[in-house]
């Protein structure tokens, strides 16, 4: 398995990076016959062809800032409280690798880095999370209309500043906005329990690439995962078990609320889903009424999906309902709720139109947008409900027509495709852990192909964003997570930023690999792809 599990960075941290091309070389002449064509040295890229997501447009040229000692973070006389805040995320994001003091002050007077939110003028063009940097031998200047737009820019700015700590920030200008509004990830935390700590380490390696959305998937067969002061055996009992019988767990309202407010400040929404009416054995264990036999099954650890629903025809299901999705409302500050929908193969055809129907009302009594899996189209989608298709080259036509139809009808669409972007499928024969019932999706799988022009019919008005699911059957630790997910997950952040005409598979291959410093800094475990030549 070609896999590299990185201590080094997390051990000695900026000096790691000082060594890393040393140690590359003394592996290489170490292993002799185990070397790939992959791990080849490529040609040095400049500072600016490294950035990834590649931005819309970059004008390289002239001086550039020595970021040093005396570099200071200034927000701006009166700045909003909202720019404050991404100052102060900024300079500690930067003193990790650094070691700098990077205070940061009010006023733009004098060198630094400035930030500057501009509603008008030097903001027009940039929209709600674009973004432009200067880079001059004066400072560095990010210029946003919102604070999003200024956090994104940060971001951007990392990749410049030298890893190692002091150094010069290349001279020239990056003006940048995103292609899609939507660019997420999902954890599944029902199959496999993950601590809301571990999360927000996955929203923090999300932020940096402009990955804006965190889907967590809270509810399966397996287990429950989020308090409900109404039903409170959801979590106690239904959250005690998880696949291949171990503890489980589950997250209190406090701690829900905790993640939902880390990953704001990083400019990241949180979705949850509760998912129905199928995938419910973790709820049908816990409560005996919401079976239409009035018998509760017991809970379940194995990996079998499609084999539970909710009592469509009991109005106790209905209360359910109401109080789990109005509780999870009142804990969501985003737009959406996501209500699941996917594999009800137990659930008669009629019935699950008339449940997705009830359902989707109190979404929309709680003032929230529904989000549901693509079966939804075979439905009734409410009014602006959306659409997450993740169907694969083998999806039958008239599936992938229903969507297409649906999103003509106003309904717009996430696309997970599960030969693309389902980060649980593996990579090769090799990789362990993972599924492939989707096919194997190499990191080149994963990144070539075009969101815009992926369903046929379906138009690039209508694509809201694109998603990369982590289903957790086999997934079980922060290794086996990141593994999954790293390298392929900066392949997603780049289809959901760039413009359709910067996306090439050549090109990528080289700025992925520059990334490789950055990741093992981070102590990030990842697949070391043998068709990216790593540094």
């Amino acid at each position: 398995m070609r896999v590299l599990r990185r201590t080094l960075g997390t051990l000695l941290g900026p000096l790691a990076l000082g060594l890393a091309p040393l140690l590359a070389t003394a592996c290489t002449a170490a292993h002799g016959d185990d070397a790939r064509p992959g791990d080849r040295r490529p040609a040095a890229l400049a500072p600016f062809e490294r950035l990834l997501p590649v931005p819309a447009s970059v004008n390289a040229g002239g001086p550039g800032y020595a970021f040093g000692a005396g570099t200071v973070i200034r927000t701006g006389p009166g700045a909003r409280e909202e720019v404050r805040q991404v100052g102060e995320l900024l300079a500690e994001q930067l003193r990790g690798p650094s070691g700098l003091p990077l205070p940061v002050v009010d006023g733009v007077a004098g060198d630094g880095i400035r930030l500057r939110l501009d509603q008008g003028g030097a903001g027009d063009g940039l929209g709600e999370e674009g973004y432009r940097l200067e880079s001059g031998p004066s400072g560095v200047t990010l210029t946003a209309r919102t604070p999003a737009g200024l956090f994104h820019a940060g971001q951007t700015l990392r990749q410049l500043v030298p890893a190692a700590g002091p150094g010069t920030v290349p001279g020239g200008t990056v003006t940048d906005r995103p292609r899609f509004a939507y660019r997420g990830a999902m954890l599944d935390v029902a199959r496999h329990y993950f601590t809301v700590e571990q999360v927000k380490r996955y929203v923090d390696q999300l932020a940096q690439y402009k990955v804006n959305t965190l889907h967590v998937h809270l509810t399966d067969d397996q287990g429950w995962r989020l308090a409900v002061d109404s039903w409170p055996r959801l979590a106690e009992y239904g959250g005690a078990g998880e696949v291949g019988g171990g503890p489980g767990g589950y997250w209190t309202k406090d701690e829900y609320r905790d993640l939902v407010a880390y990953a704001g400040e990083r400019y990241v929404d949180v979705v949850p889903e509760i998912d129905m009416p199928g995938h419910v054995n973790a709820a049908l264990a816990s409560y005996a009424e919401l079976n239409c036999d009035g018998k509760a099954p017991a809970r379940y650890t194995g990996t079998k999906v499609g084999f539970s629903s909710l009592c469509v025809g009991k109005e106790r299901t209905y209360e359910f309902v109401e109080d789990v999705l109005g509780e999870l409302a009142e804990l969501t500050p985003g737009r959406y709720l996501h209500i699941g929908g996917d594999e009800a193969h137990s659930t008669p055809a009629a019935d699950y139109a008339a449940f997705m129907d009830r359902a989707q009302a109190v979404v929309g009594r709680h003032g929230k947008k529904v989000v549901a899996w693509h079966q939804l189209a075979a439905a009734r989608p409410a009014e602006g409900a959306v659409l997450q298709y993740w169907g694969h080259d083998r999806t039958p036509a008239a599936e992938k027509a229903a969507v297409v139809a649906a999103a003509k009808a106003g309904h717009p669409v996430i696309l997970s495709p599960a030969d693309r972007l389902y980060l649980d499928m593996k990579y090769d024969a090799q990789t362990k852990p993972g599924l492939a019932w989707a096919g194997y999706v190499p990191v080149q799988r994963s990144y070539s192909w075009d969101p815009g022009s992926y369903l046929s019919g379906l138009p690039e008005s209508s694509v809201l964003g694109v998603e990369a699911p982590l289903w957790t059957e086999t997934v079980a630790t922060r290794g086996d997570l990141e593994l999954m997910a790293f390298p392929r997950v900066l392949g997603l952040a780049e289809l959901g930023w760039s413009p359709a005409g910067a996306l090439d598979w050549a090109a990528y291959r080289e700025r992925l690999a520059a990334q490789a410093p950055r990741l093992d800094a981070q102590g990030i475990t990842y697949y070391r792809a043998p068709d990216v030549p790593w540094t």
